[in-house]
C-alpha cells in the first residue's frame, strides 16, 4: 500500500506505514522511513548506530539509520564530510569528518556572495559607460568614443543595443575620432581553471568588459555535403554575427574541438564526425573586450551609425566625459542569479571587484581568492579555508564542513538565505515530492567526482538547521585524462548517488532533531 505522506514517500520500503500511522508519531515514521531506505540499500547490514544516540535525539531515533550506514549505501568511495548545527543555538548536532578539507565546487559561490556584499555593499551596481574625449558639435563627436566596462558579469548584447540607442539619443550621428574599448576595471584572466578542456563555455576569460558571460554562440546545419556554420552574439532583440571567433569544420574523429589564439582572434576547429545533422552550443571567448567592441560596432552600423574598428586603451584618458550609461541590477539580484544558475563568471567578476574594493587591484584570481580566504578568517572566523578562485571551478580550493557551516552561521543575519534556491526533496525515482514538509534552501556544487551541498533545512516541526555536506573521490578525479573531463564514464551516476546521500542525511536530521 502506497503512503500518501510526502515525508514517507521520499524513501522506499514504507508500504506498512499508512496502516500504522494512527498509532505512532510522525517522528517515529520519519525514522522508520530512513531505516527502510538503508535496509533496501544494504540488505541485511545493520542500519542503526551502535554508538549512543546523539543528544537531543527524538523518539523513534533508534530506527533511524546511522550516517555511516547511509554513506556505505551510497558507495561513493573517496571521502565524505558533514556537519549540521541548530541555527538558533549553534549546537552541533551531527558530524562526520567535519575537519576534513575538501573542494567546495560551486558551494564556494555562497562565500563569494558574502564577500562581495561586504566589500561592495548591497547598493552596488556594475556600470558600463560610453565616454567621449572631445566635444559633440552638430552631431559630430570630435574625439574618441570609449566603451568602458565596469566589470559587469551579466552584460548582454541587448544591453549594448540600448547603449547604441542612448548614444544616438544624445545626438551623435558621426564619430570623427577612434572607437576604443576599456577593460581595466578588473584584471584580465585568460581562463578560470587550467584543468578544463578549451571548449567549455563555463571556463571563459574575464576582464572589466564582459559580454554574454564571455561566450559566443556556435551553430551548425547540414548543407549538401558540408555544413553551414555561424558564430554570433545572439540575444532576444539582436543577433549580430562576429568575426573575432572563427570556426572551421575538419575531417577527423577526435578531438572534437581544437583551439588556437591567432592575432587576437579565437580560432576553433570541430570534428565533422561529431556534428550530426545540426546543433548549437556556446563556446568561451578569450578576448572579451574586443568581442564586446565588435558587437557594439555591428549593432551601431545596423542603426545607421558607422564606427571604425575597435582598439583598446589600458587607462581612461583624463577628462573623458560620459555620454551614456548602462547600470546593472543591484548586487543582491546579480548574486541571486549567480547562486541560482551557478554562473562562474559572475562569481569571479564579483570576487575580483570585491578584492579591488578592499585593496589594490589583484593581479589575478589566485591573489584575489587568497584575499577572500583572509577575509573569511577575519570577518567570519573561518581559519582554514584555502580558495584558488571565487566560483569553485578549480578543484584545488579547500574548506571543511565545519568551516563552511561557521561561515554561514557567522554571516550577517538574513543575508545569505534569501539568495539561495529551494532544493526539492525527491523520491527514489528522482521525482519531486510536492509539499514535502522538510524545506531546504541551499547551494549545490558539482565537479567530476566532487559534490557538495550547503545551506539551511527546516524540519516539519519548525526547527532550523544549518548544514554542509562535502563528498569527493579525488583519486578518481585526478585519474581522468583531459579528453574525458567533460563527461567522464560513471560521473553522472556518482553524482546521483551523492545527491541521494545528501537528501537522506537531511531527512535523517529532520527525524532526529525535529522541534
Amino acid at each position: 500500500m502506497k503512503s500518501d505522506n510526502p515525508v514517507l514517500a521520499a524513501l522506499p520500503g514504507l508500504a506498512f506505514t499508512r496502516l500504522m500511522s494512527r498509532q505512532f508519531s510522525r517522528r517515529f515514521f520519519l525514522g522508520a522511513a530512513l531505516s527502510g531506505a538503508a535496509t533496501q540499500a544494504l540488505g541485511n547490514a545493520p542500519v542503526t548506530s551502535l554508538r549512543p544516540l546523539p543528544r537531543g535525539a527524538k523518539p523513534g531515533a533508534g530506527l533511524v539509520p546511522s550516517a555511516d550506514a547511509l554513506i556505505r549505501a551510497a558507495k561513493l568511495g573517496g571521502d565524505v564530510g558533514f556537519l549540521v548545527m541548530d541555527s538558533a543555538t549553534g549546537e552541533v548536532l551531527d558530524v562526520h569528518n567535519p575537519l576534513l578539507a575538501l573542494p567546495p565546487a560551486s558551494v564556494a559561490k555562497s562565500l563569494t556572495a558574502l564577500y562581495a556584499l561586504d566589500a561592495l555593499g548591497a547598493e552596488h551596481r556594475f556600470r558600463t559607460r560610453l565616454l567621449a574625449t572631445g566635444p559633440l558639435e552638430g552631431g559630430v563627436l570630435r574625439g574618441d568614443l570609449i566603451l568602458a566596462g565596469g566589470g559587469d558579469p551579466v552584460l548582454g548584447t541587448d544591453d549594448l543595443g540600448d547603449l547604441v540607442a542612448a548614444l544616438q539619443a544624445a545626438g551623435v550621428t558621426r564619430l570623427e575620432g577612434a572607437f576604443r574599448v576599456y577593460a581595466g576595471a578588473l584584471p584580465f584572466v585568460h581562463h578560470i581553471d587550467d584543468g578544463q578542456p578549451d571548449h567549455l563555455g563555463y571556463n571563459p576569460a574575464i576582464c572589466g568588459l564582459n559580454l554574454n558571460f564571455n561566450r559566443v554562440h556556435f551553430e551548425w546545419k547540414r548543407a549538401g555535403g558540408g555544413y553551414d556554420v555561424t558564430m554570433d552574439a545572439r540575444a532576444k532583440r539582436f543577433n549580430p554575427a562576429v568575426s573575432i571567433a572563427k570556426m572551421r569544420v575538419v575531417d577527423r574523429r577526435l578531438p572534437i574541438y581544437t583551439y588556437a589564439a591567432q592575432g587576437g582572434e579565437d580560432h576553433w576547429t570541430v570534428a565533422r564526425g561529431a556534428l550530426g545533422n545540426g546543433g548549437a552550443r556556446w563556446l568561451p571567448v578569450r578576448n572579451p573586450a574586443m568581442y564586446a567592441g565588435e558587437v557594439f560596432r555591428t549593432i551601431a552600423a545596423a542603426q545607421g551609425l558607422s564606427l571604425p574598428e575597435a582598439g583598446q586603451v589600458e587607462t581612461l584618458p583624463a577628462g573623458a566625459r560620459p555620454l551614456a550609461e548602462h547600470s546593472g541590477a543591484p548586487l543582491p539580484e546579480v548574486l541571486r542569479g549567480m547562486l541560482k544558475y551557478s554562473t562562474n563568471i559572475t562569481a569571479e567578476a564579483a570576487g575580483l571587484a570585491a578584492s579591488g574594493a578592499l585593496g589594490p587591484q589583484p593581479a589575478g584570481l589566485a591573489e584575489s581568492a587568497a584575499r577572500m580566504s583572509g577575509w573569511l578568517a577575519e570577518r567570519l572566523g573561518v581559519q582554514h579555508a584555502r580558495m584558488v578562485d571565487h566560483s569553485g571551478l578549480g578543484d584545488r580550493s579547500r574548506i571543511s564542513a565545519r568551516d563552511m557551516v561557521k561561515a554561514m552561521q557567522n554571516a550577517p543575519a538574513g543575508q545569505l538565505r534569501p539568495m539561495l534556491k529551494p532544493i526539492p526533496v525527491r523520491n527514489e525515482k528522482n521525482e519531486i515530492i510536492k509539499g514535502h514538509p522538510v524545506k531546504i534552501a541551499a547551494k549545490t556544487g558539482t565537479l567530476n567526482f566532487v559534490s557538495a551541498l550547503a545551506g539551511y533545512a527546516t524540519t516539519p516541526g519548525g526547527r532550523d538547521l544549518t548544514f554542509a555536506i562535502f563528498t569527493a573521490d579525488l583519486d578518481r578525479r585526478a585519474a581522468l585524462p583531459p579528453e574525458a573531463r567533460e563527461r567522464p564514464e560513471g560521473g553522472r551516476a556518482w553524482a546521483r548517488r551523492s545527491r541521494r546521500l545528501q537528501q537522506r542525511l537531511i531527512l535523517r536530521w529532520a527525524s532526529l532533531y525535529d522541534a
